[in-house]
């Protein structure tokens, strides 16, 4: 048998989409497919292998080592992996000792900007069949599976902005090489400073209809294409999906853009703020609700015209809320992320919620009888790994509901209204989540351990160098 078959991994969909796989590898004749997963950061991984092989072992699994697991944000491995328990305190990944990459059908596509190549997003599995502990799409179905069994579906539309600008330098000498390497040298392609403007659109419509063009044709549920405030500043937005749809579609779109830039002379960013003069910070806007199984019916939409939301609806909300301070690990990752927190900016800076008020942390659309009711929750950025993002949210929700929290008023000052403050440094939310209970049952000790580690290696990297700031404000007075 094979190693699927052994362990009973696919259900019936994934049977039915790998035979549909085969067959588009044959009938378009692709010469090779990229497995791919989802890393601790969200960003892909993988091998790319003869599509001929690819297909002969689909259900066998690729060998890939666990050291893609003990990875920070410049690459580096954080982990200790030649001592014993290899830095996780397990056998099985002591050594940079292999797991398995199992393709997941359901998400094959046909890359249209790199010829006759297919991809397919894989999870990760330890030789006996037991999924990775620390891999984030798994984790995250776990999450899906414990909503599923109350009978309800998680539902997400993405609002994701980021940054376009001109490749003028992609400093690849052997000196710019790195962990990390030089940054790339780009110029604008709009001054910005024209919120959705149809001339600053125009400007950047050249590459913008490329990105169009290749993301509709992935199967992406694109929206809109605007031009943001900043300069060289884009957003694009993408109808609701179910369950992991929308965790999958996001780390695909981001690779995608940056992938489809890159080979037309740009470079995309999702960093939120990239230190360029003018440029603005980018927020990833989360769109939620929950919907019945059984009825279909939106279980956020209220029936009474007097409240925005159902009870249930403000249950999840108020658990957004109680959860906000230690879930932000999750949804702003990175120390850039935490200088997108300003008052008066647009952004959020505390737990609040309001009715369609661009200033809170959570925003309220639609009303009784609206089957479109949604939280719009405006804490992300768009660097972080959709799979922890969107579980926390869940879990959060849950919890609200579970406990029937009250989320309190509308937030019509939202920057003067008291309320607890987001965390003002990657630092301070990792000690959020690290003293948080919740997180740690949900997740389990283990998970949270891990990344917190890891995340603590960043800042320890980034304290450890001497910054513009410090040299301008002491070399002199000194």
């Amino acid at each position: 048998m094979s190693f699927v078959a052994r362990h009973a991994l696919w259900s019936d969909e994934q049977k039915d989409a790998a035979t549909r796989m085969r067959r588009i590898v044959e009938d378009k004749n692709l010469e090779v497919i990229r497995l791919a997963f989802p890393d601790q950061h969200g960003i892909l991984r993988g091998k790319t292998i003869i599509a001929s092989e690819a297909i002969a072992s689909l259900e066998s699994g690729c060998s890939i080592t666990t050291t893609m697991l003990a990875k920070d944000t410049s690459h580096r491995t954080v982990f200790p992996v030649f001592t014993a328990g290899g830095g996780f305190g397990m056998k099985e990944m002591e050594g940079a000792a292999d797991v398995l990459m199992v393709a997941d059908p359901t998400t094959f596509r046909v890359l249209p900007w790199a010829p006759t190549t297919g991809w397919v997003l894989c999870d990760l599995y330890f030789q006996d069949g037991r999924p990775v502990p620390f891999a984030t799409r798994g984790l995250y179905r776990k999450v899906l599976d414990e909503l599923g069994s109350r009978g309800h579906d998680f539902v997400a539309g993405l609002e994701v902005e980021f940054h376009i600008f001109k490749l003028d330098d992609p400093h690849m000498r052997p000196e710019d090489a790195g962990q990390p390497g030089t940054p790339p040298s780009v110029s604008l392609l709009s001054h910005g400073y024209q919120y959705l403007t149809e001339q600053r659109f125009d400007q950047m419509e050249p590459v913008l209809e490329i990105l169009r063009r290749d993301i509709i044709a992935l199967g992406l549920p694109l929206r809109s294409v605007e031009v943001e405030f900043g300069p060289s500043q884009c957003e694009f937005t993408f109808a609701p999906r179910k369950g992991i749809e929308p965790a999958d579609n996001m780390v695909l779109f981001r690779s995608a853009v940056k992938q489809i830039a890159r080979r037309h002379g740009y470079h995309a960013t999702f960093m939120c703020r990239p230190k360029l003069p003018n440029v603005f910070a980018s927020g990833w806007h989360l769109h939620q609700s929950i919907v019945s199984r059984a009825s279909g019916e939106n279980q956020f939409m209220a029936k009474d015209g007097g409240e925005p939301l159902s009870a249930f609806g403000r249950a999840w909300l108020a658990g957004l809320l109680d959860h906000a301070h230690a879930s932000t690990l999750f949804t702003t990752p990175t120390i850039n992320g935490y200088k997108r927190y300003r008052s008066y900016s647009l952004a959020p800076d505390r737990a609040i919620w309001g009715r369609d008020n661009r200033g809170v942390m959570i925003r309220v659309l639609g009303g009784a009888n609206d089957a479109a009711t949604r939280l719009e929750n405006r804490i992300g950025e768009p660097a972080a790994n959709p799979y922890l993002y969107m579980a926390s949210q869940i879990l959060s929700g849950l919890d609200g509901v579970d406990r029937k929290l009250d989320p309190g008023p509308s937030a019509d000052t939202p920057y003067e209204t008291n309320a607890p403050l987001l965390p003002k440094s990657l630092r301070d939310a990792v000690s959020a989540l690290t003293d948080d209970p919740f997180f740690r049952e949900k997740f389990g000790p283990e998970f949270v351990d891990y990344y917190t580690h890891i995340k603590n290696a960043e800042i320890d990297r980034f304290l450890s160098e001497v910054t513009d700031w410090e040299h301008r404000e002491y070399f002199e007075v000194f």
